[in-house]
Order: C-alpha cells, then structure tokens, then sequence
C-alpha cells in the first residue's frame, strides 16, 4: 500500500489536504492550497512509533516531513482527525503494508525535545530547580527572536482587542491597562507583578500610574531586557525586575499583585500555596488580578506528559478550569469580584504572532535554527485552533483580601472606562 493511500484513508477525499511522499505517491486535489510532505522514511517511523500530535510534530520539526501552504489551515482541517478514527481492518492493512521497519527503526527525538529523564534528575514537579529549568527552556530562546515575533510591547501573554482591526500593539496596551484599572492603581502604591516576562506590566504600571512596582521573573534573559527597558524608560526610581523565584520574594504590604501568565507553571498540587503566598502579600483591601489559560471544564488532563507542548514549548505545564482556580482562591481567603474569559482575543493574538514569524522566518532561522523555528511555527498555529474551537480559553478573575470588617474596598459598580 503506498503512503498516499493511507493518507487518504485517514484523513477522507474531503478534506482538502494535498499530499506528496517520496515513494512517488500523491494524494488528495490537484493545485490544493495546503500539502504535507512526506520526505523520507524516518517520518513514518516517527508517525508510526508516536501516532497522533507527538509523531507528526517530531517529523515536521526535524524536518523529514513538511508542510507547503498554511500551517493553520492545515491544523483546521485535520482538527478532528486522531488514530481511533480509522477501522480496525483498516489499521491491520496499513501495519501490514508499512511492515515491521517502521516500528522498529531506533529513531532518536529532535534535540527541541525536553527529555523526561533530564527534568526528572532536577527534581519532583514543580521543585525550584527544575522549574527553572523549564522557564529557562522556553522563555531563554532568544530576545532577538522573541522581539520578532512579540512586537515592541514584548508581551507574551494574551492582549484585548478593543476591535478586531486594532493593532497587536494597541490590543497589549490595552490588556494592560485593563489589569491596572481592574487593579485600581494609584499613584504612590505598591504592586508586586509575579511571572513579570520582559517587564511590560511593570512599566506600564509605573509609567501610565506612578506605581511603585516590583517585578519577577526565572528567566534571566527577560530580567536583562526588562531592566535595560526600563533604565531606558526612566523609570528607575519606581521599577525594580528582579531575576528569581516569586516564591523567594520576602517583601510584603503591597495594594496589588499582578499574575498574567505564571499560574500555568504552577501545577494542581501547588496551588494552595500559590494563592496563600499572593494573599500574604497584599494589605486589607489589596486586590489580585490572575490572568490565565485554563481547561474550558474540570474534566480534561490537566497535564499531557505525552503532548507535543509539554514535551517541546511548556515543559510541566498544567491548565486547570477557572472552576478549579476560584475555588482555590476562595479557599485561601478572597473574594472574587469579577471574572472574564478573553478566549477570543487569545486566538486574535496569536494570529499575529504567526504573522510576524511569517515576516521575520529566515531571520529567525537563522537566529534559532530551523527546528525551533518550526516548533514555534506550530504551537502557534495550532493553539489559534484551539482558541477558536474551545479547547483551551484564557480568565482574567480579579479577587480581593477583605479587611478586618469584611469590606473589600471595591467600588459598588466596576469602573465605566474598562474595556
């Protein structure tokens, strides 16, 4: 059985979907806009071995199997496809006709692939060191390349569009001030921003509030971009990015605590001491905006140790519903005052993240190599698909630390100027 006709048992005549492999096969229409490229038999090794997300991402992203047109068109289409789709009968004949060498060819991960016993030998989940290792993994790629793919606000969290035409930059601009008014900032306060990334809560916070902000993060290389960004902004005087564990800070009685894009590297267990860590830093009447992606239910995995995001973009990551989330935070002692899901703007955002990886590819080739380019090229574009389709949605919920009275200093009504 040649491999085109296999590829279009599994993903059906419909689908839209050109395919080429090197055993001369074709399948699929004539001028499709998008194609797979099967290039040699070490991807259908990897297909064999891992089928599913973790195959096809470990041939792409070694390069043994490609992709011409549109990678978020492709992952649209074949969304719903997965192994157990295909007959019983249909998986002995494809067995039968890829024979035994695909199976048992020893075909190594690409270097882009964390490997569970190197994280293993730093430590349980989530220990300090081994959850510097994985910050350090995905967040020490390159400034150079980050700054491509970002834009000028270096803000790798989810922005809010106050249109659909509105530009990345003025969506970042606005999810920022967004948290600072749900925050209520002031000037003369003090907020700590946890998980900081390259600085641009903090800034903004200091340069838009007159707020004294302390920042923090485990990635070195953002800590450097974010002191020189703000030795440049002139903000020394209300701006300190620190290089640490939020679990090492040992200020207290601060108003505020900012976390947009650090509770998914906290893991289920950890939780409670997460949420009773951020509580103990605030005054009475302090407020926490969590801003986070989450599971659209309580019941999916909240970890896959198998996927391809673990295992080459978020080592150890864990995504748990914002049911799960609010529980904890009312456990801890808040009160919840309000909560809203961005899952939409997440999706628009991504989308220009891959737009300007498209503009800026073969510098960032040349910058991070073609293998970490293309993974980047993917979990990008298939997390657009998984905004859209519900898979994964993104929570701002903002909660406060009563005072002694029970009041929680929040206005009756929410500011008119959110957006």
């Amino acid at each position: 059985m040649k491999l085109a006709e296999i590829f279009e048992k599994v993903v059906g005549p419909g689908a839209g979907i050109g395919f080429t492999a090197y055993d001369g096969s074709k399948a699929g229409p004539s001028g499709a806009d998008v194609t797979i490229e099967v290039k040699t038999p070490i991807a259908v090794a990897y297909l064999a071995q891992s089928p599913g997300e973790l195959g096809l991402a470990r041939a792409y992203v070694s390069g043994h199997l490609d992709v011409h047109g549109d990678m978020y068109t492709l992952l649209s289409r074949m969304w719903s496809l997965t192994i157990g789709d295909i007959p019983l009968q249909e998986k002995i004949a494809t067995a039968r006709a890829l024979g035994l060498k695909p199976l048992t060819m020893i075909v190594p991960p690409p270097p882009q692939e964390v490997r569970r016993s190197m994280m293993a030998r730093l430590g349980s989940r989530h220990a300090k060191r081994r959850d510097a290792e994985a910050i350090h993994h995905h967040y020490d790629v390159s400034n150079t390349f980050y700054e491509w793919v970002l834009g000028p606000s270096m803000a790798y969290t989810c922005a809010v569009f106050p249109t659909a035409e509105a530009s990345l930059e003025e969506a970042q601009f606005t999810k920022f001030d967004l948290v600072a008014k749900k925050l209520g900032l002031k000037p003369g306060m003090r907020l700590l921003d946890v998980g900081c990334g390259w600085g641009g809560m903090a800034i903004h916070a200091a340069r838009e509030y007159g707020v004294k902000v302390l920042a923090v993060t485990l990635s070195r290389r953002q800590a450097e971009w974010g002191q020189k960004a703000v030795a440049e902004a002139g903000l020394g005087d209300l701006v300190e990015i620190r290089h640490g564990d939020y679990r090492d800070v040992t200020e207290s009685g601060f108003d505020a605590v900012s976390s947009i894009g650090l509770t998914e590297h906290i893991g289920r267990d950890q939780l409670p001491f997460y949420f009773r860590f951020l509580y103990g830093k605030l005054v009475p009447g302090g407020r926490l905006l969590n801003h986070c992606i989450t599971r659209p239910t309580g019941r999916e995995k909240t970890l896959n140790a198998g996927g391809f995001i673990n295992r080459y973009v978020f080592p150890d990551g864990e995504l748990e519903s914002v049911g799960t989330l609010i529980r904890e935070m009312e456990d801890t002692g808040f009160e919840i005052r309000h909560e809203e899901n961005l899952r939409e703007h997440y999706a628009l955002t991504l989308k220009h993240w891959c737009a300007n990886l498209d503009a800026h590819w073969e510098e960032a080739v040349r910058e991070v190599g073609r293998g970490t380019a293309r993974v980047w090229r993917l979990y990008m574009a298939g997390c657009v698909v998984g905004f859209e389709r519900n898979k994964v949605q993104l929570h701002q919920v903002l909660a406060t630390r009563l005072d002694a009275e029970g009041g929680s200093r929040v206005p009756l009504r929410p500011s008119r100027d959110w957006p």
